[in-house]
């Protein structure tokens, strides 16, 4: 069985924004794996601010195997990006802060992609041509995975971490495990771009 890690929160300038992040949760719709959610119903998304958590790397859960078709209707699969510090992003296009955090998600994607490090998005609510609205109109360039129709790739990390509320960031060690999350928009590349080279510097 699996085991669910514990968090906490990132220490220094992540760590300062906790508080103030969890604060800003509490008005927010849950987004749980529900039956609701196979059928389109649920619309929660987080409207500011969000919560900043990683995992110590020997509490962290096994390696979270998820695959899919892309809004470009390619095959993907987790293993495509072994060894690779992976970020996901949970999002939709109706999403308003899925919609400010998304050029702050690729300026870290081509600062940090390439050979080390994956980025890929979890499309939860929308059909392939409006993804690829979405990413012609804010320049995305990594691709996302569009797993409304099952909600497969979803219901894959809700064996290691919720995933309530959208958008949802994770970032993944080079062993695919969860390593860090962050619940709502990115606010920045800092952040995200911190958990990142944490990531990178671990021993493998």
């Amino acid at each position: 069985m699996r085991r669910r890690p514990r968090f906490r929160a990132v220490r220094g300038a992540v760590g300062a924004m906790l508080a103030v992040s969890v604060i800003g949760l509490t008005g927010c719709a849950p987004d749980p794996v529900s039956d609701s959610f196979l059928k389109g119903e649920n619309t929660g998304y987080v409207a500011a601010g969000g919560a900043i958590v990683e995992i110590p790397i020997d509490e962290r859960s096994e390696p979270v195997d998820f695959s899919g078709i892309t809004e470009t209707g390619d095959d993907f699969d987790s293993a495509d990006n072994a060894g690779k510090v992976t970020v996901v992003n949970f999002w939709y296009a109706g999403c308003a802060p899925c919609r400010i955090e998304a050029k702050d998600l690729e300026s870290v994607w081509q600062e940090y992609g390439g050979e080390d490090v994956a980025f890929i998005g979890i499309n939860t609510r929308d059909q392939a041509d409006t993804a690829q609205a979405f990413s012609h109109e804010f320049g995305i360039t990594y691709p996302s995975l569009i797993d409304v129709n099952t909600a497969e790739a979803k219901l894959a990390f809700s064996e290691v971490v919720p995933i309530q509320a959208t958008p949802t960031t994770l970032v993944l060690d080079r062993q695919g495990r969860v390593a860090a999350r962050i619940i709502g928009p990115i606010d920045g590349t800092s952040i995200l771009s911190t958990l990142v080279k944490d990531a990178l510097a671990e021993t493998p």
